[in-house]
């Protein structure tokens, strides 16, 4: 068995119940579980492998709810920089509808290595187009080697325009397929246990993608494995409008009436909930991925953040898709997070240790995982470390380390190590050639967007 103690950390943040802060902060980890935390002097002083982190905010992983990995492909594409949600996917469709294997694979090694780099540690993908050749087992592969922890969502789309949905006809699956190959999915990736680092989410597109059936055979079906469900709800006025004329219902209604609610359900938005939707998630314990950047970008609106947590409901942060962000940074989402409920009116809407507590502990909670997302006895070993000595934390930093990383500039992580290894040191991520994959990702989107065969 292998050991390795994190010692004098200049600010330890647990996250715990407590939410504990320690300065010259230590962790010792035995394999890929935390053994031991508290102050340097307190904690056992060898082990196979020393980091000394001096000088360094230590924190959990930040966990990652929702994200469209391939999206890093159509990023800035000039015909969609100025859209709502439904132009903005009018537009997109037809491009998204060359993806094959490899481009789904290395976009997703793309996404994925700048989430690790900006302090996730577990990321939740929604792959919803499978043109091609494109599988699921693609982006998994992907985050087996990029060493994330990683719940691939096995989303789909049904309801062509021929039948009033809005996606086109051609990149629609049929729906007995779909679930025939979610089923293959769970059963070939889907791990349960403790600390796993793969597991699938049922995840169906959106109410204006997919039919009400398609939508009650998934939930059936997720529950009979035991996996959670997740889909787009709730994000703008136009689904809002589709959901009134089409199911005579507004989206959180229309999704209860198909058994999509409850503490194993996660929508991704929630935008547009008035406050008796509110109290019912709360009351059933279904969770949102906030995704505010995607929410300006796209002008769906302000999810209202306070509200859902004042009232218990389990909220977490999410990046959105890479060509709706257009970036997967975490660290600069939180800082989003907590500006954009400000703006509301209120100075203190979203505090730091607030948007920093729905990245790690609220992130955790959606995906129900009890291994994650506070650093304590018998937790996953996945932790980051960022110095405080940089330009953009200066006069910052001295006075409240954890504030300072979202007030002041967000920036990269100094050290990443996910289920007890190191996966970023000094800077640099030691999984991937960067250089290599910028050169082969930007080759297939340059073609992608051409339309030409990949």
């Amino acid at each position: 068995m292998s050991t390795l103690l994190v010692k004098h950390a200049s600010f330890l943040v647990t996250m715990d119940d407590e939410r504990r802060t320690i300065e010259d902060g230590a962790l010792f980890i035995r394999d890929n579980v935390i053994e031991q935390v508290g102050p340097t002097a307190d904690l056992p002083q060898e082990a196979a492998n020393v980091i000394d982190a001096h000088g360094m905010i230590i924190l959990p992983g930040l966990v990652n709810t929702h994200h469209h990995l391939y999206q890093t492909l159509t990023r800035a594409v000039p015909a969609a920089q100025d859209a709502t949600l439904f132009k903005w996917l009018k537009t997109l469709y037809p491009i998204w509808a060359g993806l094959t294997s490899e481009a789904v694979y290395v976009s997703a090694l793309t996404g994925l290595a700048e989430l690790v780099l900006s302090g996730c540690t577990t990321a939740a993908d929604h792959l919803y187009i499978y043109p091609n050749d494109v599988r699921i087992d693609d982006e998994i592969r992907a985050a087996h080697e990029i060493g994330i922890r990683f719940h691939a969502s096995r989303g789909s789309m049904s309801l062509g325009e021929s039948q009033g949905g809005l996606p086109p006809d051609d990149v629609v699956e049929d729906e007995t397929f779909i679930l025939f190959d979610t089923r293959r999915a769970i059963e070939t990736h889907h791990d349960p246990e403790p600390f796993a680092m793969t597991r699938i989410v049922v995840a169906p597109c959106s109410p204006f993608s997919v039919t009400p059936d398609l939508m009650r055979e998934a939930a059936s079906l997720a529950r009979s494995y035991g996996v959670r469900l997740h889909t787009h709800l709730a994000e703008t006025k136009d689904e809002e409008k589709f959901c009134l004329a089409k199911f005579g219902h507004r989206p959180l209604a229309y999704a209860e009436t198909l058994g999509w609610i409850g503490d194993d359900v996660w929508f991704a938005h929630g935008v547009h909930i008035n406050a008796e939707e509110i109290a019912r998630m709360a009351e059933t314990g279904t969770g949102v991925a906030h995704c505010p950047s995607s929410n300006m970008r796209l002008a769906s609106g302000i999810a209202p953040i306070r509200e859902y947590l004042d009232a218990g409901v389990p909220v977490s942060l999410a990046v959105d898709g890479s060509a709706s962000n257009d970036s997967s940074h975490m660290l600069a989402e939180a800082r989003m997070a907590m500006l954009l409920q400000r703006v509301r009116g209120n100075p203190s809407g979203l505090t730091a240790e607030e948007a920093l507590w729905i990245a790690t502990r609220g992130g955790a909670q959606v995906l129900g995982r009890n291994d994650i997302g506070a650093l304590m006895p018998g937790m996953a070993a996945d932790f980051i470390g960022i110095k405080l000595d940089a330009l953009s934390y200066a006069g910052g930093a001295v006075h409240d380390p954890m504030a300072a990383l979202l007030f002041c500039q967000p920036r990269n992580v100094d050290l990443s190590v996910i289920n007890g290894k190191i996966v970023v040191k000094e800077g640099h991520l030691l999984t991937v050639d960067l250089p290599a994959l910028i050169e082969r990702h930007n080759r297939i989107a340059a073609k992608l967007v051409r339309g030409e065969w990949l």
